[in-house]
């Protein structure tokens, strides 16, 4: 099986080598830039900055990296005959590096080729999630003793999925938790520096692995947005929103339990009160739970008009972990917030906690409804919003990067 998937690879590789030859797309090393400091970012995909949370993180990590002259070199683990992105052109005109199959020398210049290629000037391998991690770190380090190894984690991974066992009981997924347990206790153990998204996980990571001397925190970056003049209002507002992508099994739940479980009781009270349901990658399943007053709308380009009228943004997540930017979107608007100690992780709601955070499906239906019926709650929370986003500011995050990277 393994021999005939390397024959099935070689033979795509050359067809694609074809490809390239045929459509002149020669590699110019002159295009390819470094500065005094320079790191490589591998990702799972080329960032899809508005399409989930980890790629706007990213993204915004990226832009401080360039604002400070420090180079980017970026790589997606695509199958090389896959490697297609509407993104890739998005990046480039940011002034990234951004990896792309060509013809160099006659040959297909593939992703570890580019990695060669920028090696001996690389200062740091900025390795996004578990699995990139595990892939790429040995290859890279071989190559230049020198370069830093960053584990980024996003979230825990094995505690996102030992969460959902907990509920679910699948044998199959606390399989899945155990395996990421494995791969990112070793991947802590070969890193040169380690980055939680929270302090929460920086705890979690300790229960499993004593040595946290390494760890740094970087969470999302999410500005608050002063928009006094534009403002819409609590009696102009309407619809409740969820936001988040559809290839996470959190949110697939939470939506779930949102339809089945909470508005029902919502329901009851304010029967008229609608729900707008956003986000990409969304499912069959999901798509079937679309009524006139549960819409499924999938897919927006632009999410501010939503998060500018909504009357509350409503998040009931179950299991997950790490920071979770659908909260941290909503309160850059000043959209009031209900969602679950989970969804509230790496946020501290302070005084406002208590009309905020619940995570009984009917805890979570009365708070919908006080926000719903109670004007001065809704801009008492609305105005917190500010407070809450303050460790999360542009300023601080680009602190803590350049700290990071020792510049």
């Amino acid at each position: 099986m393994k021999l005939k998937k390397i024959i099935k690879s070689i033979s795509r590789n050359c067809r694609l080598k074809k490809k390239l030859v045929k459509s002149n797309q020669i590699l110019d090393t002159k295009s390819i830039t470094f500065k005094d400091k320079n790191v490589l970012i591998i990702d799972s995909i080329i960032p899809e900055y508005n399409k989930d949370s980890g790629s706007r993180r990213l993204n915004e990590i990226i832009k401080v990296l360039l604002k400070n002259e420090i180079g980017v070199f970026l790589l997606a683990d695509y199958a090389q005959y896959r490697y297609r992105s509407e993104y890739i052109d998005y990046y480039k005109n940011l002034g990234v590096n951004v990896y792309e199959p060509k013809i160099y020398k006659g040959k297909l210049f593939t992703k570890r080729d580019f990695i060669k290629y920028i090696s001996p000037q690389l200062d740091y391998a900025w390795l996004h999630r578990p699995l990139i991690f595990k892939k790429y770190n040995s290859f890279i380090k071989k190559l230049n003793q020198k370069t830093q190894l960053i584990f980024d984690m996003c979230d825990f991974h094995y505690v996102r999925y030992i969460r959902q066992w907990e509920r679910e009981k699948n044998i199959e997924v606390k399989k899945i938790a155990d395996r990421f347990l494995t791969i990112e206790l070793n991947n802590f153990k070969k890193s040169d520096l380690v980055i939680a998204i929270s302090s929460e996980d920086k705890k979690l990571v300790k229960t499993y692995y004593d040595d946290t001397s390494k760890f740094k925190i970087l969470s999302n970056i999410h500005q608050f947005i002063d928009s006094k003049d534009k403002f819409i209002s609590f009696d102009k507002r309407k619809d409740l929103l969820f936001v988040g992508n559809f290839g996470h099994t959190p949110n697939i739940d939470a939506v779930h339990f949102l339809k089945e479980k909470i508005m029902p009781i919502v329901w009851n009270t304010l029967p008229d009160l609608k729900v707008n349901i956003i986000g990409s990658h969304v499912t069959e399943d999901i798509k079937n739970l679309n009524t006139n007053n549960f819409r499924v709308i999938g897919y927006v380009e632009d999410l501010q008009p939503y998060l500018k009228s909504s009357i509350l943004f409503v998040a009931p997540l179950r299991f997950g972990a790490g920071i979770k930017g659908k909260i941290g979107q909503s309160l850059e608007h000043s959209l009031p917030v209900v969602t679950t100690n989970i969804g509230a992780e790496g946020f501290d709601f302070g005084t406002i906690q208590q009309y905020c955070i619940a995570n009984e499906d009917y805890e979570i239906a009365n708070k919908i409804i006080q926000f719903q019926t109670d004007e001065d709650l809704w801009n008492t929370v609305s105005q917190y919003s500010e407070q809450i986003l303050k460790p999360f500011s542009l300023d601080n995050i680009e602190e803590q990067i350049l700290n990071i990277l020792n510049k």
